[in-house]
């Protein structure tokens, strides 16, 4: 077999792997930051793709947001990829803190009262005995609203962060290239 450990992995080391990566935590960040840079859109497109993605993230459209984010990056003429590439700032570890502050907020912005006294949702109740129409009012509109100012300020400050980046990992390429370019020993009789 190709990538097969020549010397099985025992307990102890499958024990530690699923409680720390041989490569560790940081690696599929990495990854994404280095796919991201090597987009072949304009620093513009690639940033509003970025942002359109983490964007659509703070929906309550579970298994949406992957079109949700695309048509965001259509409007700002983003780039699709790095929009798809960006939904995964939506994940299981973000997900409950994305729900709770954008329910949170939405109430806040509905008027229903101070959401950090006591108000307490059962959503087990409300998931076995109601059907979406009676899920709207209580949980998915404030969810609604209240994502919108979260998803703002995250896109505008992703934008920034992203276009700056890219547009500088670009300058530091082309001129590492041209160094490169220049290096290189002029062969005899190649241009004739």
């Amino acid at each position: 077999m190709l990538f097969r450990r020549r010397k099985p992995a025992g307990i102890a080391d499958k024990l530690r792997s699923l409680l720390w990566p041989a490569k560790g935590f940081m690696r599929p960040f990495h990854y994404f930051r280095m796919r991201v840079m090597r987009l072949s859109a304009s620093p513009h497109a690639v940033a509003a793709g970025v942002a359109a993605g983490i964007a659509s993230s703070w929906t309550p459209f579970i298994g949406l947001h992957l079109i949700v984010s695309v048509l965001l990056s259509y409007l700002v003429a983003g780039d699709l990829i790095a929009a798809a590439l960006a939904t995964t700032f939506g994940n299981p570890l973000t997900f409950p803190f994305i729900w709770a502050a954008t329910w949170k907020i939405g109430t806040w912005m509905l008027g229903e009262g101070d959401p950090t006294i006591g108000h307490h949702l059962d959503l087990h109740h409300l998931f076995s005995n109601f059907g979406w129409a009676d899920l709207w009012g209580p949980v998915i509109e404030p969810m609604l609203i209240g994502a919108v100012p979260p998803a703002l300020l995250s896109g505008l400050i992703v934008y920034g962060l992203t276009f700056y980046v890219v547009r500088g990992f670009r300058r530091r390429r082309r001129l590492r290239l041209a160094e490169v370019a220049r290096n290189r020993p002029v062969q005899a009789g190649a241009g004739i």
